[in-house]
């Protein structure tokens, strides 16, 4: 099943957003769910994910970016603030998430879904 997005948009510098992936209640309890981005010409790299017991963060939204679970909408929530231009991508919910130890770039497992992403502008 796809993940649903929701949230996104326009803002201006230092501005905030907020992001919501909602999911199937299976997916909820057993995957770790997280959001990657993807910039004009860059490639696709994750931002942060969450599982029953753990939170990830890249480290260019570590203190800025929070990312947390509603447990009644089963929904993957992260809130983005001091948005700045170089955040400007297309964002994407993400199950089976994998952050390897090794400090490698994170990658989606045999069980990953993609949701169709939703666009942030950062702009003044």
């Amino acid at each position: 099943v796809q993940p649903e997005e929701s949230g996104g948009g326009f803002v201006q510098p230092g501005g905030s957003l907020t992001l919501s992936c909602q999911v199937s209640e299976y997916t909820f309890r057993y995957f770790t769910i997280g959001w990657f981005r993807q910039g004009p010409g860059k490639e696709r790299d994750g931002v942060a994910c969450i599982s029953s017991s753990s939170t990830h963060y890249d480290e260019s939204v570590k203190g800025r970016f929070s990312i947390s679970r509603d447990h009644v909408k089963k929904a993957i929530v992260l809130e983005m603030t001091n948005l700045q231009p170089n955040d400007t991508a297309t964002y994407y919910c993400a199950t089976d998430v994998v952050v390897p130890i090794s400090g490698a770039r994170w990658f989606v497992g045999t069980q990953n879904s993609w949701g169709r992403g939703t666009p942030v502008t950062v702009s003044s």
